[in-house]
């Protein structure tokens, strides 16, 4: 199971305990990573599903796997996020392998409600954000591990028809597009790059409709 001992992943966007993020700290925890998470209470707390003293509770689990772990609260809208988030984990756990962008900014929209403001908030997370730390960590991936070639980067998008995800939909499918040549880019200083769409998974949105109808698919 400790196939990842010695490494250390960055999962971003952790925010509550039946989210994608919170998993895949777990998974990586038990695989024998140390794990360094972000959160950002503020838009947790406004979308009504803020966990108090979560981030500490997660951290206590994480540890008791046997790594190390660490968390920060962070903002990736704002353009010195990423080098800031690097800092605090390379000065807590050394320069990371592993870069799970889990964190996402997402408001339903639909073409009667999108706004050129709305669009920019999603924009500065979902993409300039993601892009942005994303190129960073190689930086210091091809700085610290020149001869290595184990690193990782993982985006979670999301696709679909909604007409009420429009602005979430149309920034996750930049990240796609951009994994690519990201991945080509990476590929020479040991960096492998994927993009993953979990799909409908219920991280305590979905009501018993929705499970029902989605199991008939």
């Amino acid at each position: 199971m400790e196939k990842l001992t010695g490494k250390i992943a960055i999962v971003t966007g952790v925010s509550y305990a039946k989210g994608i993020g919170a998993a895949t700290c777990l998974s990586l925890a038990k695989a024998g990573a140390d794990v360094f998470f972000t959160h950002w209470s503020p838009f947790d707390e406004a979308e009504g599903r803020l966990e108090r003293d979560f981030p500490n509770k997660l951290c206590e689990k994480i540890i008791s796997f046997g790594v190390r772990s660490d968390h920060m609260q962070l903002d990736l809208s704002i353009e010195e996020s990423p080098n800031t988030l690097l800092n605090a984990v390379q000065e807590s756990l050394e320069t990371a392998n592993i870069l799970v962008n889990n964190a996402t900014y997402e408001v339903p929209t639909s073409f009667r409600t999108l706004t050129p403001e709305t669009l920019d908030n999603h924009y500065k997370v979902n993409n300039r954000g993601t892009l942005m730390l994303a190129v960073e960590f190689a930086k210091r991936y091809e700085q610290q591990f020149s001869n290595k070639k184990d690193g990782r980067i993982i985006n979670l998008v999301s696709k679909g028809p909604d007409p009420n995800n429009i602005a979430y939909i149309a920034t996750k499918g930049m990240t796609i597009a951009a994994t690519e040549p990201l991945s080509v880019a990476l590929a020479p200083i040991g960096i492998t790059v994927n993009s993953i769409d979990p799909g409908p998974t219920d991280t305590g949105w979905m009501n018993e409709e929705i499970k029902s109808n989605l199991a008939l698919r």
